[in-house]
């Protein structure tokens, strides 16, 4: 069920602890991807980002890590930010508090692993290893309670939500309208949803070119968080 496309204000304000957008007046905008790494998907995406010259941020699923570690790693070396997706898709209304806060760490264990991994496979990155952040999280469906919350933030996580959902993951929502749903609500600060999954493939592949072009067009910057 869709609730909202752009973020209400006065969620925003409600939850004003979360990260839902980024002001700023250089025009810059935050793509986010979530779900993966997935094979084929995931690659295909970074293809895109790089004919754009855009930065993003993918915020991974732990279990997908473990299984995908060199799609992960691309991701790395190809200069974009990622984040804590929890190891096994959580939704956090749903779970209790210390499985959460427990696989959460678990998905930063192998974030850690693949972001070693790829500083060792070139000297060249330990410089640029320390600005791609570990300490961002999105909690899954957008669930998390607030003492999951409390606990997250005091281990150091910096919670990032959104401005603008795209819908690529919803089956009633046309690839059309996904785009539109970008396209009509992006503003300089906006953090924007989309997900590098199988579900979201099909509309992923059609929304995602154009709004890069779009972006690129109106002079917006797409940088990592």
């Amino acid at each position: 069920m869709r609730l909202w496309i752009k973020t209400n204000w006065l969620v925003r304000l409600l939850f004003r602890k979360y990260v839902w957008r980024i002001p700023n007046k250089d025009n810059k905008v935050y793509l986010t991807f979530d779900d993966g790494p997935t094979p084929e998907v995931t690659e295909w995406t970074l293809e895109q980002l790089k004919k754009y010259d855009a930065k993003a941020t993918f915020f991974c699923i732990g279990d997908n890590i473990s299984k995908y570690p060199d799609i992960f790693r691309k991701v790395i070396a190809e200069g974009h930010s990622v984040g804590n997706h929890t190891f096994h898709h959580l939704k956090g209304w749903e779970t209790d508090t210390n499985n959460y806060v427990e696989n959460v760490a678990k998905c930063n264990e192998e974030i850690a692993k693949g972001r070693r991994q790829k500083a060792e496979e070139n000297d060249n990155l330990k410089s640029a290893f320390c600005v791609l952040h570990s300490n961002l999280f999105r909690p899954p469906y957008g669930k998390i309670n607030p003492l999951q919350s409390r606990k997250l933030r005091a281990k150091g996580y910096t919670i990032i939500m959104w401005d603008i959902v795209s819908y690529d993951f919803d089956s009633g929502t046309s690839a059309e309208a996904c785009l539109g749903n970008v396209l009509n609500n992006v503003e300089s600060g906006s953090i924007i949803v989309f997900h590098d999954s199988v579900k979201a493939e099909g509309n992923l592949k059609y929304a995602l070119p154009k709004t890069l072009k779009f972006l690129k067009e109106k002079g917006f910057v797409c940088e990592r968080i």
